[in-house]
This record gives C-alpha cells, structure tokens and sequence, in this order.
C-alpha cells in the first residue's frame, strides 16, 4: 500500500523488529495500513528497518525497547501516544533462544531465556493490556512457538518452557481483558525460513528437520506476519485466547 493511502489510524507495536520475523510482521502491518513501530533492544538496527520500511518516517519508527523492563513498556507507550496519539495493537515477538543441552543449562542460562522471551511477553500484556483496557479497544498478538507445545527438538529446554508460558499467559489475559473490548491471542510457528534458524542449526540437522515435517519445508514468515495481521484486524473482536498452529503438520490437536 501506498504510504498516502494508509488512513486506518490504527497504530502497531511490534516488538523485536529490527529483523527476522518481527521485520516481516511490522511490514506486514505496514503494507495494511497500520502506523508501525518497530521495537528492539539494538535502537539501531529498529531505526534502519523502519527507515527502510518508510523512509519519511511518517508511518514507521525505530525505537530502542528492553522487553525485561516493565517501565520501557510504558516509556514506549507514552512515545507513540505521543507521536500517533495513540496505540492500538502489541505484537509481542521478541525471543532469544539457545540450543544447550538440558543437563548443561545454568540458572544464568534459563533465567536470560526465560526474561526475554516469558517476561517480555507479560510485561507488554500488563502494560499494554491495562492501557488497551482504558480506552475500551486494543489488539495483543503474542507470538509462541511450537517448542512450547511438544517440548522442542532444535531448541533449548529454556525457550521451550518460556514459549509454554506464553501460550499460558495468553489464555489468563484473554480472559482478564476480554470484557474491555481487548483481545489476546498467539500464533504458534513451528521451524522457520529466517536466517536465525539457519545460523542456528547445523545444515545436516536443518534437513532432518525438513524431512520429518509433513509437509517438507520450512514455514513461510510471511504467512506467519499475516496470521498476525488477521488476528490484529478491528473485526476480530470475536476471537480471543485462541493459538493459531503454523507448523507444517508436526502437531496436530
């Protein structure tokens, strides 16, 4: 869409959106209309892929956001208040992972897995949420993970425990939230085609992966971003505590 045609108002916020999933969920949102801000620890690397997304920026920002912080939340918050006058979507994606084996995993290890990833994704839900609640209308997308439902194979004990609890906290704020006019649901991916995924995974161990998913490939990030974007949508205000599966068929419910 062109930039001038974007008059919905409507105003994102995605967190770690300086690249990989959550850059092709901020475009996403971008290409539908929505004002977008691109949040990530690297203030860097979020200015230049909102730079890139609207070079004026006057539909996209970069802004630096530790998503262990609950007060960086509300500091955010009140910036895009400030700026757009408003919030009306969180799209909750910042993650880390580790591949460690499970009997090697330190308290320092599963503490920084789980702060960024299970933290992150409750503070914005509080802090958004409540703010959400106020004004009587909010969208919150909170992006799990298919390791948080059958325990993981490429990835750490740590972040598949952390994306468990997401899936978790979606559920208790969906209900929490639902009577305000706000809701909360989770897109759970299983492996995906970003570069995180093959920096992270040892070519020969990426095509087992490959071979044992029905459908013998990768997921796509763009449909995972649109998935994200349906689910922000003001009409689906009937559609709440839900987890949309995206995991070529290696779980099925």
């Amino acid at each position: 869409m062109n930039p001038e045609e974007q008059n919905s108002g409507y105003v994102a916020l995605v967190t770690g959106a300086a690249g990989g999933l959550g850059a092709v969920i901020a475009g996403r949102l971008y290409d539908h209309g929505y004002r977008v801000a691109l949040t990530d620890l690297d203030e860097k690397a979020a200015v230049r892929a909102a730079s890139d997304l609207d070079p004026e920026g006057r539909y996209a920002v970069g802004l630096a956001l530790d998503v262990r912080d609950k007060d960086a939340f509300a500091r955010v918050r009140d910036q895009l208040v400030d700026h757009w006058g408003a919030v009306h979507v969180l799209v909750n994606n910042a993650g880390r992972s580790k591949v460690e084996p499970l009997m090697e995993i330190t308290p320092e290890s599963f503490g920084e897995i789980v702060s960024t990833n299970l933290d992150g994704a409750f503070f914005g839900c509080q802090v958004l949420g409540a703010y959400f609640a106020g004004r009587g209308y909010g969208r919150i997308v909170n992006i799990a993970s298919l390791a948080g439902q059958n325990g993981g194979t490429a990835t750490g004990a740590h972040y598949a425990a952390a994306k468990g609890g997401v899936a978790t906290l979606t559920k208790v704020f969906a209900r929490e939230l639902g009577p305000h006019g706000v809701t909360v649901n989770a897109v759970s991916p299983g492996p995906q085609d970003v570069p995180v995924v093959r920096e992270m995974v040892p070519p020969d161990q990426l095509a087992a992966i490959e071979r044992d998913i029905p459908v013998r490939r990768l997921g796509r990030p763009r449909f995972i971003a649109d998935m994200t974007v349906l689910l922000a949508a003001e009409h689906a205000d009937a559609v709440t505590g839900a987890c949309w599966d995206a995991n070529g068929g290696l779980y099925m419910r």
